[in-house]
């Protein structure tokens, strides 16, 4: 009997998501609700599994745990591509690794969120209303402000036209930016300086590889305004953690609004969870119904279409 594993269904809804009778009668399907980070008890965990479902990269799958897996036959994670997936170990031991569609709208919003969040001290004021207190700060209107883009591709763009719904003036940088792209966004392109010292609100929209793992590090941070805030709903790494740190600290930038950390979930004794100038949230960007409504009806789609030896949206490299 086929095993499949659904692993890191944080809230219990991976079954309800989807039809799974979809997929071909005697698969037993076992789904984990916790996190394994640790890649011997995760070898342990999986090693009587054909079949393995991944929620994005929250659990990372190097050449070594391929390696220790040999009855792996299936790998689905969700999205289109996944970094932490090494595919061509994948490949070399007759594993298939197929992938799902998803949605744009939800990661920008919740940037935009995080965004107003800051800017009018949404939190903040929630736990003083609740605390019996009444207008305790001023924030600031993001009509006229200047919205900097780190990355102005699917996500990003996006976020420039929620942006400018709000009257906010666009501006990106990234190694690859033309002043074309950004104009096909309503974005004016600028320099990495400008970018940094320009910006009131610098929101992170790249992928994380080699060239964007610790790109903003402490000189960018010392170039940024000291009322101007960091939102980042990309990747934690992107930023250099201990120079964020320090410019929260000593507030060299107003504050900074967190979707994504260096090590997911974030440990509870977190020097993050201890600022007053910053709204975290548990990398929530693509957390929403119709995303992961995609994400699991395309994942019991690439069971059943690979039990017939036909798998669909297979990612080779």
């Amino acid at each position: 009997m086929p095993r499949v594993a659904v692993l890191d269904d944080y809230q219990n809804v991976a079954l309800k998501m989807a039809d799974w009778s979809a997929i071909p009668a005697g698969y037993d399907v076992t789904v984990f609700d916790d996190h394994v980070s640790e890649p011997e008890a995760l070898v342990r965990r999986l090693a009587d599994f054909e079949v393995v479902c991944i929620m994005r990269e929250r659990t990372p799958f190097p050449r070594a745990v391929f390696a220790a897996l040999p009855k792996l036959k299936l790998l689905v994670t969700t999205g289109g591509r996944n970094l932490s997936v090494d595919v061509a170990a994948a490949t070399a031991q007759g594993v298939t690794v197929c992938g799902t569609r998803g949605t744009t709208p939800p990661t920008p919003e919740l940037a935009m969120g995080l965004i107003l969040s800051l800017a009018r001290n949404i939190p903040f004021e929630h736990r003083a209303m609740q605390e019996g207190r009444w207008q305790t700060t001023i924030g600031r209107s993001l009509h006229g402000a200047t919205l900097g883009l780190l990355g102005v591709g699917r996500l990003g763009g996006y976020v420039a036209k929620l942006g400018k719904a709000f009257g906010m003036e666009a501006i990106g940088w990234s190694q690859n930016l033309t002043d074309e792209k950004a104009a096909e966004h309503g974005v004016k392109r600028v320099e990495r300086d400008a970018l940094f010292a320009q910006s009131d609100f610098l929101s992170i929209h790249l992928v994380l590889g080699d060239r964007s793992r610790g790109l903003v590090g402490a000189d960018d941070l010392a170039r940024m305004k000291p009322t101007a805030f960091l939102v980042n709903t990309s990747r934690g790494p992107i930023v250099q953690q201990e120079a964020l740190l320090a410019a929260l600290r000593e507030r060299r930038i107003a504050g900074a609004g967190l979707d994504v950390y260096d090590v997911e979930p974030l440990p509870a004794d977190h020097p993050l969870r201890s600022l007053d100038n910053v709204v975290l949230t548990p990398h929530l960007g693509y957390v929403t119904d119709d995303t992961y409504r995609f994400f699991y009806r395309d994942t019991v789609e690439c069971i059943a279409a690979w039990a017939k030896g036909e798998p669909v949206r297979v990612i080779t490299a």
